[in-house]
């Protein structure tokens, strides 16, 4: 039997109906998320141009005393940090809280691509995002005069350490609270790790008492080893790698036994 105008010949869907094979689909949607995050100005805002402009900003004007060495030297591996922040955290929080809310996580649940394959994409988005981020901050801080050193294997491991800690925590977030108290709660933890995580301010700025408890934070490790790094050109700095999975472990562990899809 030969349908007419119908797309099949023999009884035979053409093109075949089912499921893309799983890399694809993961392919596709890690594609659409990155377009959609390049596309929306806010996030943009969040993950581009407000760590240039404090990169440039800090950089040149002798707003907060660095110590020694050149101010662009202590100011880009943390604002290297913010922008792992920034996009793994606080931007992919407030977007997955809305299309949780939405109802687009619970339609693309649905679907043939499996939630393990969706967050999947989401990570590959992420780090497609970071790595431009990296790039151009990294292109801004040479400009100023940035010299880094170390072993890139080091930074390498830092920052994909730092992604897992913090996504971890964003998708918590993201699917544990209401889109609107994710938003408020997302920017806010973002300005208090900018301020209080050794991004621009150096920990030492700080109480004893606080510095103890600073350097517990995953911003702290994050910024404090990239710059034992690119600064000074230590190994690795095992300590912060250290709390790094600590905190990649608590917050992908409990965003998957916590994480609601409605």
């Amino acid at each position: 039997m030969t349908g007419t105008g119908t797309g099949t010949t023999g009884g035979r869907y053409a093109p075949a109906p089912g499921a893309a094979p799983l890399p694809r689909m993961v392919r596709a949607q890690a594609w659409l998320e990155t377009r959609t995050q390049l596309r929306n100005g806010e996030q943009l805002l969040l993950t581009v141009v407000i760590p240039t402009l404090l990169l440039v900003l800090f950089s040149a004007v002798d707003i907060v005393d660095t110590g020694r060495g050149s101010r662009v030297d202590f100011l880009a591996p943390g604002i290297l940090a913010l922008a792992v922040l920034s996009t793994a955290f606080t931007g992919q929080a407030i977007a997955t809280g809305f299309e949780r809310r939405y109802g687009v996580l619970k339609r693309l649940g649905a679907s043939p691509l499996p939630r393990w394959g969706l967050m999947t994409a989401k990570t590959c988005s992420v780090l497609v995002i970071e790595a431009l981020q990296v790039l151009l901050l990294s292109a801004v801080a040479l400009v100023l005069g940035w010299s880094p050193h170390g072993n890139p294997a080091a930074v390498l491991l830092l920052l994909l350490l730092g992604t897992a800690a913090f996504s971890g925590l964003g998708l918590l977030m993201a699917g544990t609270l209401r889109a609107e108290a994710t938003l408020a709660a997302a920017n806010l933890v973002f300005i208090l790790l900018l301020v209080g995580g050794g991004v621009v301010v150096p920990l030492e700025r700080f109480p004893d008492g606080a510095q103890s408890v600073l350097q517990l934070l995953p911003i702290s490790a994050l910024s404090d080893g990239l710059r034992e790094v690119l600064r000074h050109g230590t190994g690795m700095p095992w300590g912060d790698l250290g709390v790094l999975a600590v905190w990649a472990v608590l917050g992908l562990g409990a965003a998957a036994r916590f994480f609601k899809w409605e």
